[in-house]
């Protein structure tokens, strides 16, 4: 497994000294062993501050593999039906064509609430009870169940706040209590304090797409929140607990959590039963064919996915490259964090060569 480690390694160095990448971070397991470790580069443009195996990266939507993990975790716990009405938890949901909305419906991700709300702007994204009391007044835009659209940022909430109601806690204090300190990880989380402010890696991006500048307030990713990188690097962005999008961990805390998914999980811990992720990770049968390679919450591996082509393998990615995926299987886990956002970057091919040296398609 030395092999493996000092390939990757030298595959990092290599990518930052010829300016495809400019930070990045990878940890993985195999059969319960850590076999990459890796890191190397810089957490910021001027390329003064170098990046440590703790610098804290912004991971965008592979937080929401997180905040599934959650769900599951209340699930095997019996505390969560995922065919139950989400207004069993949360009754203020319940009204303006949302009264049957299954928690299910919200994971697979066609409950019909992709769009942010109506008059809303980032300050609104700081006050975690204001926005869901804002969703819970949302209607859907097609008939829930008929169709799955990507619910980019929507997912914080209506995901999230099913876990707080359950378990009466903040989303934070339940990661902490569900995932972080049975795993004893630090560097994860989902709105960060401001003692951690210095860790933090720099987002770059080579080419922003105007087009999302432009995008309705309404939409699912509004324009005023873009550029997306530029709203990762300022203080409230970070600070903000958006569990969709705003994750802000290191490649070891993510691979971590993933390990622990597998069965055997990781040194002796495992966050959710065998039995609970097979149902978690089946694919979901949807009645549209857009976004139909899904599991609960998680995406599946598929031909030219980063996860590899098997449908066993699980996780989420994040703009920019970031991602987290597990393959129960071979009880491989692997997090990826990054800061340069270019077409240009090589993370894709490392993670091919995880695999290709611990032969796992």
């Amino acid at each position: 497994m030395k092999d493996v480690q000092k390939k990757i390694q030298k595959m990092i160095d290599s990518a930052v000294d010829s300016g495809k990448e400019r930070g990045l971070q990878v940890t993985a397991y195999f059969e319960g062993e850590l076999v990459v470790d890796a890191w190397g580069g810089f957490a910021d443009p001027k390329m003064k501050k170098t990046v440590k195996a703790d610098t804290l990266f912004p991971v965008f939507s592979t937080t929401k593999g997180i905040a599934a993990t959650m769900i599951h975790i209340l699930a095997d716990e019996g505390k969560i039906d995922y065919d139950a009405k989400v207004a069993e938890y949360w009754p203020e949901f319940g009204v303006n064509g949302k009264k049957d909305i299954t928690v299910r419906q919200v994971m697979n991700h066609s409950a019909g609430l992709p769009n942010m709300p109506a008059g809303i702007d980032w300050r609104d994204l700081l006050d975690w009870d204001k926005m869901c009391a804002r969703m819970a007044k949302e209607k859907p835009i097609w008939a829930p169940g008929t169709k799955s659209e990507y619910h980019a940022i929507t997912y914080s909430w209506l995901v999230g706040e099913i876990a707080c109601r359950v378990e009466g806690k903040t989303f934070s204090k339940i990661m902490e209590d569900k995932i972080c300190r049975p795993l004893k990880i630090k560097d994860l989380y989902v709105g960060i304090p401001g003692s951690v402010e210095s860790r933090v890696a720099t987002l770059e991006e080579s080419e922003v797409n105007p087009d999302m500048l432009k995008s309705p307030a309404t939409s699912p990713i509004p324009g005023w929140i873009c550029p997306l990188h530029e709203w990762m690097n300022k203080p409230e962005g970070r600070r903000a607990c958006v569990p969709a999008s705003s994750g802000i961990m290191s490649a070891r805390a993510l691979a971590r959590h993933y390990a622990a998914l597998v069965p055997g999980g990781i040194d002796g811990v495992e966050l959710v039963s065998p039995k609970q992720m097979r149902i978690a990770t089946k694919r979901q049968q949807l009645k549209d064919k857009t976004f139909f390679n899904r599991g609960l919450g998680y995406g599946l591996g598929d031909k030219g996915s980063i996860q590899g082509k098997r449908r066993t393998a699980f996780g989420h990615g994040g703009y920019g490259g970031s991602a987290g995926f597990a393959d129960p299987k071979y009880r491989f886990a692997l997090g990826l964090t990054k800061n340069l956002y270019s077409k240009n970057a090589v993370h894709y091919q490392i993670v091919c060569e995880i695999r290709r040296m611990l032969k796992i398609p």
